[in-house]
């Protein structure tokens, strides 16, 4: 072998390890560009997660206060032609950690924070509930027409609307559909001043 073929053999060794060595150096340029890349959002989401007070934490609702800034109980009865809907069945208890129905009891709502509505209650169960009409998941619909109506009683006074009500411990709400007389609608009322409130 000649001095020639020598010299071009280190030649060659000395270009590939300049070549690895420059791949290397990228693919430990990439690898950290990767690294920063992650730590910036993780560190994001660290500080998202340490700043977030819990009325802005994801599900909750609009101008609602941090859990636990309040915690009342309200017994609430739903009828629909006089028969009682029961929100005691799995599919509405506890969907909010903000209001809710608890411990297999469909008679007492529990509100843990200030600002929470009986709207964003209905909302979290699926249930539509507007003025004029109550609607069941499954779709059917009970709404105000010539023979029947929907009615609303808040602590015994008839009122147009409950939506906006947030409630205050021991208050008493009545959902009616049907064609009830005054005396029924006042039996109805009798029966939820002595519903139990669970707390």
């Amino acid at each position: 072998m000649g001095r020639k073929e020598r010299r071009a053999r280190e030649q060659k060794r000395e270009n590939y390890a300049t070549k690895h060595s420059a791949e290397q150096r990228k693919n430990t340029l990439i690898a950290i560009g990767v690294f920063a890349v992650i730590a910036v959002i993780v560190g994001y989401a660290v500080w998202m997660f340490v700043t977030m007070d819990q009325s802005t934490a994801p599900g909750g609702p609009e101008n609602a206060g941090a859990l636990g800034s309040d915690h009342a109980h309200a017994a609430i009865a739903v009828r629909i032609f006089g028969d009682y809907f029961d929100f005691s069945a799995p599919a509405y208890q506890i969907k909010s950690s903000w209001i809710h129905f608890e411990g297999r009891d469909g008679s007492t709502i529990h509100k843990h924070a200030t600002g929470v509505t009986l709207g964003y209650l209905f909302e979290t169960l699926s249930l539509g509930l507007d003025d004029k009409c109550f609607v069941f998941q499954d779709g059917r619909e009970f709404c105000t027409n010539e023979d029947y109506s929907l009615k609303f009683y808040y602590n015994g006074k008839q009122v147009p609307d409950i939506r906006d009500i947030e409630i205050m411990e021991d208050d008493r709400i009545l959902v009616s559909y049907g064609g009830e007389t005054p005396e029924e609608i006042e039996g109805q009322l009798i029966e939820l001043e002595n519903q139990r409130i669970v707390k």
